[in-house]
């Protein structure tokens, strides 16, 4: 699977992950129909894995394309392999190659990647430690294409499509993919908030970085709001949408969560409309140039590639309109995770609520401000904002980091004509 927090693989990043020498296509990719046989053949290599590591072997997973019935794919079984430290070689590497097993790949500064190839079938088998990023990936985007068959034939044409051109390597061919790829695993975290719907408007409805914090910095920037057209994005709950359209606003709140939605509706269906949307896609429902103030309270962290999302929020806006937007400060996310390099794209975990993972890409500043400038807009405040007074008795604690500790950032941005 393509990387999900770095650029394409360069030539030189291809070759000094390959063990030997990187193997050279220069050739359109060979797509199989599915095979039922595939299932099978994954089976027999992880009894065979699981008889030469023993306990060694904490998870065997059939993963990629041959993984999917109905989908077509290289004729490769794709293998997930976890270790306790896959960067500790010693614990496995002898023994997975005294069986015939062949070490090809080695990307200890990612993942603690190794990949291998097998003794007699086709593979790749992917070894990873448990703290692993792409496990979750390797299992939403294999259940999603299972379960949803239009997200299948979606992904299906794409890999035709860029099977029918010309590689010099196989994982330029993979890369490619990463674009539909994301775009299908975002559509399944979505789909997981579903299920924390209740809960996550419970704590976003009192939390104070919600309720004291992040909301009244957002009604603040967007202004006066009364008798505008306002598309509340990331809505989740609708605590947002309702306090705009308190103050005088005609407000329609869009999420990709269905779940969000339901629960939006019921709370506050009688002052805003709700739709379920994913705004990485055209807002077919929304008109060019209709839309007054565009709000994304705490949402675009959550997407690797704003730039269709900035396109879609610049069509709907009139000229000189609004987009008011929140993000997780880039100083404090490479801080409170304790990342060496500032200047990276990086995919990172979190609780929120606390026992529910969720997953966002942190960036440095200077990415945000390009990426709003070539979508069109111009930054006319950005703002660090203190928590309200109300927070010192509600959660003296957070009132405290709040106040010295930068969590979110803030943007007001304007539409240029």
């Amino acid at each position: 699977m393509p990387k999900p927090d770095r650029d394409d693989y360069t030539e030189e990043d291809i070759n000094d992950s390959w063990v030997d020498q990187a193997p050279v296509l220069n050739s359109t990719v060979t797509l199989a129909e599915y095979d039922p046989a595939w299932p099978e053949l994954f089976d027999r290599e992880a009894k065979r894995i699981r008889r030469i590591l023993g306990e060694r072997a904490l998870v065997l997973e059939h993963v990629g394309s041959t993984s999917v019935p109905g989908l077509c794919a290289k004729p490769i079984i794709d293998i997930m392999l976890i270790v306790a430290d896959s960067d500790d070689e010693d614990a496995y590497v002898p023994q997975l190659e005294a069986e015939g097993y062949k070490l090809v790949i080695r990307e200890p500064e990612w993942e603690k990647h190794r990949c291998f190839k097998g003794p007699d079938t086709d593979i790749n088998l992917h070894v990873y430690s448990p703290d692993n990023g792409q496990a979750e990936r390797y299992r939403l985007f294999r259940d999603r294409l299972i379960a949803h068959e239009d997200e299948l034939k979606l992904y299906e044409d794409r890999k035709r499509e860029l099977a029918s051109r010309t590689w010099k390597y196989i994982q330029q061919y993979a890369d490619a993919k990463t674009e539909v790829i994301d775009e299908i695993i975002e559509r399944a975290r979505a789909a997981q908030y579903d299920g924390f719907a209740r809960l996550y408007a419970a704590h976003a409805e009192s939390s104070s970085t919600n309720a004291l914090y992040d909301r009244p910095a957002i009604v603040e920037l967007a202004g006066d709001v009364a008798g505008k057209r306002v598309l509340d994005v990331g809505s989740a709950a609708g605590h947002l949408s309702a306090l705009l359209a308190a103050k005088g606003a005609d407000v329609l709140g869009v999420d990709a969560s269905e779940g969000m939605v339901a629960v939006a509706r019921e709370k506050f269906g009688g002052v805003a409309r709700f739709e379920t949307a994913d705004v990485s896609r055209p807002m077919s429902f929304l008109e060019d140039a209709s839309i007054d103030v565009v709000t994304a309270s705490l949402v675009l962290h959550y997407l690797k590639d704003w730039a269709p999302a900035l396109a879609e929020f610049r069509r709907v806006l009139k000229p000189g309109g609004l987009l008011v937007f929140s993000v997780h400060h880039p100083g404090e996310d490479w801080r409170w995770f304790d990342k060496r390099n500032y200047f990276q794209l990086e995919l990172l975990e979190d609780e929120f609520p606390p026992g529910q993972k969720v997953r966002f890409y942190r960036r440095p500043l200077s990415w945000t401000f390009d990426a709003v400038r070539d979508a069109g807009f111009a930054v006319d405040r950005l703002v660090e904002p203190m928590p309200q007074e109300a927070a010192a008795e509600a959660d003296p604690r957070w009132y405290a980091k709040l106040r010295t500790e930068p969590r979110f950032l803030y943007f007001r941005t304007v539409r240029e004509s």
